[in-house]
């Protein structure tokens, strides 16, 4: 058997910032086993795994991203809500949309140095409204 609900997250800048306090304070009580998939129902922001100790990690994702696909660019055609808007839809689809983690003993099965990461690519982003099932 699934639950899904939606959780809102608080308005947070641009740049990488560990979310997994934000989701496991707002989750009832998990299964002994299971599977936890967390989605980000937007384009311009995005979902991943990473390193949750050392805060230069989330500042070197952010210095790599904005390297990689900058914004403004000027071969984006889709430029209407500024030039952050493509590259941010760009970063987004690399990121991914969601992340699946294991449940065991009731917790969500993280490594000792994982966090979940929400990417906010956008320079203006909103709050982001995440959708969490839990198997």
């Amino acid at each position: 058997m699934a639950t899904t609900f939606d959780i809102q997250l608080p308005h947070y800048s641009r740049g990488f910032h560990l979310i997994t306090r934000d989701i496991v304070s707002q989750l009832p009580p998990l299964p002994e086993s299971g599977l936890l998939v967390v989605f980000i129902k937007h384009t311009s922001a995005g979902l991943t795994i990473n390193e949750n100790a050392d805060p230069d990690v989330r500042h070197d994702f952010q210095t790599f991203f904005n390297k990689l696909v900058p914004d403004g660019a000027p071969y984006f055609i889709h430029t209407l809500e500024g030039p952050d808007d493509m590259s941010a839809h760009i970063k987004a689809s690399l990121i991914g949309s969601s992340v699946t983690i294991p449940i065991k003993n009731h917790r969500l099965n993280l490594g000792t140095w994982q966090g979940v990461y929400l990417g906010e690519f956008r320079d203006g982003g909103d709050t982001r409204k995440l959708s969490i099932t839990i198997l």
